[in-house]
């Protein structure tokens, strides 16, 4: 019983850090990366699309992506929502491709990303704590319903704490991680 109640824990955390993870990517920092564009939509067609839906998203070096449409009439409509975004980019479009060259990041603007990330990572952190409250009622429901004994549950609890601190302690890691990116010139 109780083992059912720390794999479900390690499932939610996992889950969170994967989480956590996948919103950092998405921070722009000095290197050109196809995950900043990751939340743009297209209008195609008059759908909502999103932009690796339409288009091939490469950074063949370290300062430019290039956004290579599968059909050369949505080039106007991508261009339009790049610039429309809030990541401060300015593609430019030859008509059969976009370039979009990533400017290098003031030392203003990477404080404020590193501020950000570092509020990422505390919301995650809540998260994580969550999933333990969560966990550590489970085990005290188990007691009371006498699925489990009292020196279980004080088992469970200890072993889903250590699971709490692991969890942490990679989302530490994760962020010094994305903040020596940024900071990275």
């Amino acid at each position: 019983m109780t083992e059912d109640v720390l794999t479900s824990a390690k499932q939610d955390m996992e889950k969170t850090l994967t989480a956590l993870r996948r919103e950092l990517s998405h921070l722009r920092t000095g290197r050109a990366s196809t995950a900043i564009l990751e939340g743009i939509t297209v209008d195609y067609y008059g759908a909502r699309t999103p932009l690796n839906q339409v288009a091939t998203l490469a950074a063949p070096e370290p300062t430019l992506l290039v956004v290579t449409p599968f059909d050369k009439s949505v080039v106007g409509a991508i261009e339009k929502a790049i610039k429309g975004s809030d990541l401060g980019l300015n593609p430019l479009n030859d008509g059969k491709l976009i370039r979009i060259p990533i400017p290098p990041l003031t030392e203003e603007r990477r404080r404020d990303l590193v501020k950000h990330s570092r509020k990422l990572a505390e919301d995650y952190r809540v998260s994580m704590r969550t999933h333990r409250r969560d966990s550590l009622e489970m085990l005290k429901e188990l007691e009371k319903d006498k699925d489990i004994t009292e020196d279980d549950r004080r088992h469970g609890t200890e072993k889903v704490e250590a699971l709490t601190k692991q969890y942490i302690e990679r989302i530490e890691q994760v962020l010094k991680a994305k903040e020596d990116e940024i900071m990275a010139v």
